[in-house]
């Protein structure tokens, strides 16, 4: 037994954030991040939030799929940037969609993690315990970086992305998961520390570092063996393979991907360009907009995969 996906949808903040715009506020240049990310421009929530967004892309996939919200079983949402610590942010949706049947919870995979709320609800599907389920990956990254670290900033960005997923017969063909914590403090945001009447600690907030020469490296060498790993455990040559969803991070690292993998850049679609990082929320944003642009067809090969903080990876293979 394995699962489909039935339905995507997303979600982006109004506000558009061009290079130009941040050359305003900071030392930057249009020409220093496209010349070394790919990245143009950037949504940046004003009023949105985690919630809001992860409701918007909830509802647009739940009528992509013609289902409806009492129909769910499951609800995932990964993200590393909830609007709360309690409640979490998939009873929240859960709550405002009206999906009185789902069981709901977060995971916190960083880039990784809706590939990794794919993986969780296929598990339940394979013991038998859920039919039908809602992921879904969200990020407001702005709010966790650094206005003044203009090596980090320029390259994230905000939005929400979600599919809708149901038992099947055909549509996951394989899956792969792994992490190494060992790397995880070549990207990082600290929590609020210990503070309580017995320790006293401070309690400014924390922004997001990144070490991105090691952040780049290891994408470099991990992604393509991740998409090679998966595609051997189906059994599939990448040949066969319609188009590779990647986590968009970075132009030179989906490059380097394709020249690896000896395919052709049109096999690898991209949003990053007007996106930028959006963490849990790239691929299954991405994922929507291949989908509503009518570039798959039933019975074509994708490969989905992401990679980030942890750190963590993964990769699924499947039949649209």
């Amino acid at each position: 037994m394995t699962m489909k996906i039935r339905g995507t949808g997303s979600s982006l903040p109004e506000k558009a954030v061009s290079n130009d715009d941040l050359a305003k506020i900071m030392d930057t240049s249009d020409e220093w991040i496209r010349s070394r990310t790919g990245i143009g421009s950037r949504h940046i929530a004003v009023n949105e939030t985690t919630t809001s967004m992860s409701v918007d892309a909830a509802q647009k996939a739940l009528a992509d799929a013609q289902m409806e919200a009492e129909e769910l079983d499951l609800i995932i949402v990964a993200s590393i940037s909830t609007d709360q610590c309690l409640p979490s942010t998939a009873c929240e949706v859960q709550a405002a969609i009206g999906a009185v049947n789902a069981v709901a919870f977060d995971i916190n995979a960083a880039c990784s993690g809706f590939l990794f709320g794919l993986s969780v609800a296929n598990a339940y599907f394979a013991a038998g315990t859920y039919e039908k389920a809602l992921v879904i990956g969200a990020e407001t990254l702005s709010k966790m970086m650094d206005w003044n670290d203009r090596g980090t900033c320029v390259l994230f960005g905000d939005g929400a992305g979600a599919a809708v997923v149901e038992k099947s017969d055909i549509g996951l063909i394989s899956m792969i998961q792994q992490s190494d914590g060992t790397r995880g403090g070549v990207l990082s945001c600290r929590n609020r520390p210990v503070n309580n009447p017995y320790v006293q600690n401070d309690t400014a907030l924390a922004f997001t570092k990144m070490d991105g020469q090691e952040v780049y490296k290891f994408a470099v060498r991990t992604v393509p063996k991740a998409v090679s790993e998966v595609l051997e455990k189906g059994n599939v040559s990448a040949d066969e393979v319609k188009y590779f969803i990647l986590h968009q991070a970075n132009i030179r690292i989906i490059d380097s991907v394709a020249k690896r993998l000896s395919q052709p850049l049109d096999k690898f679609p991209t949003n990053l360009q007007t996106c930028g990082n959006i963490s849990a929320g790239s691929v299954p944003i991405l994922l929507d907009y291949v989908n509503r642009e009518g570039m798959l067809m039933r019975g074509d090969k994708i490969v989905l995969a992401g990679f980030g903080a942890g750190l963590t990876w993964g990769a699924a293979l499947l039949v649209w």
